[in-house]
């Protein structure tokens, strides 16, 4: 088989650069599992936090908003954002810690400083005596993960695309103009490879004999318990305390909470430790009015970085017609539509959508060279 791109990995990043590229070419999806987003795509917190990271990763978070509000038509059967809301809360003699996170309000995404009272009126379940303030932004809002990511793979099937599903690629040559892909008994040419693999781009880089980025992926874990009874926490917002890194959020009438750990590892499909999930109880339970009798489920998502912690897309400079989509950290769900389009402009025309010019993104920024 062969196509004008060809891209490894169908998560949310892959599928999204794949929905974008099918406009100008023929494009390949292949993915190592059985089927589509079975790795971090599917193990996010799914909340789009528009003031979250670092500076570029703020910029790409804001330039996806107007794809999550107004997403094309026939994408997808219901809104991909729904309201949310977060709350940072400090507990007594840490509301200093609250001032970096208000310093990062802006007009129309904007976090406001709220009293104890507030916050137990918006998050019952906290426990009066850890809330001295907190800070409330009410512009997060809860992804839709499954329509959005369901809506990239239907919409790039519409425009032609291809998705091959089990089957892990092995090896990466390029012995003419096109690089060749070989996934046990399958191979794939694309004249573009574009680098989606999620944990293991650091592989496949090395497999095209690309330059390092320094990938370095990390274990996050995460639980599903019950609410306190006869509390309805529906419309509560997501929660996260100053000095920790643990949060938590409703989800379906249950508390999704996990511990914030970001643990080295291999790429590998991750599992939860005892430990990790201990500690997480035993901080819930102290911070907030949930009894832990059971834990209904557990899992663990892998999130890969880079030193800057920012995205990594651009083109190769050691691997010719080699592109890289990777390092997109905790952030690869909200930014999605941003590095969607980013990767297909670049690709075709050697520079970001003027819209994310505009908004202070530099392709340097995000450029793999920054990192050799």
């Amino acid at each position: 088989m062969k196509c004008d791109y060809l891209i490894i990995g169908a998560g949310i990043s892959g599928a999204a650069a794949a929905y974008e590229l099918a406009q100008f070419g023929s494009v390949i999806l292949i993915e190592a599992e059985s089927a589509p987003g079975y790795h971090s795509t599917g193990r996010s917190a799914a909340l789009y936090t528009p003031n979250y990271g670092g500076a570029i990763v703020r910029r790409l978070n804001q330039a996806s908003s107007a794809f999550f509000t107004d997403p094309p038509a026939g994408f997808c059967e219901q809104p991909l954002l729904t309201p949310r809301g977060s709350l940072a809360v400090a507990a007594p003699g840490e509301e200093d810690g609250l001032d970096p996170i208000l310093n990062l309000s802006v007009a129309g995404d904007e976090i406001e400083k709220v009293t104890a009272a507030r916050a137990l009126e918006l998050a019952p379940l906290l426990r009066p005596e850890r809330v001295a303030a907190a800070a409330y932004e009410k512009g997060v809002m809860d992804i839709d993960v499954g329509s959005l990511h369901q809506g990239y793979l239907r919409g790039f099937k519409r425009r032609g695309g291809v998705v091959i599903c089990d089957k892990r690629v092995e090896r990466l040559d390029r012995p003419n103009t096109h690089w060749q892909a070989v996934a046990g008994d399958t191979i794939v040419s694309g004249r573009v490879v574009v680098n989606a693999a999620g944990a293991w781009a650091g592989q496949i880089g090395e497999m095209a004999g690309a330059i390092s980025i320094g990938l370095v992926p990390k274990r996050r874990t995460g639980i599903i318990v019950d609410a306190p009874l006869a509390m309805n926490v529906g419309a509560m917002p997501a929660i996260e305390y100053i000095g920790s890194d643990a949060y938590l959020k409703p989800d379906a009438g249950r508390i999704m909470a996990s511990p914030g750990d970001q643990t080295p590892t291999e790429p590998q499909d991750a599992r939860p430790e005892e430990l990790d999930m201990a500690v997480l109880v035993d901080w819930l339970e102290r911070e907030t009015r949930v009894s832990v009798s059971r834990i209904a489920h557990s899992w663990a998502g892998l999130r890969s970085f880079v030193a800057d912690e920012t995205p990594v897309v651009g083109f190769d400079d050691t691997a010719p017609d080699f592109f890289w989509l990777a390092g997109q950290g905790g952030y690869g769900i909200m930014m999605a539509p941003a590095l969607g389009r980013a990767t297909a402009d670049l690709i075709v025309s050697g520079s970001l959508p003027a819209d994310l010019r505009e908004g202070g993104i530099d392709e340097n920024d995000l450029s793999p060279a920054r990192l050799a």
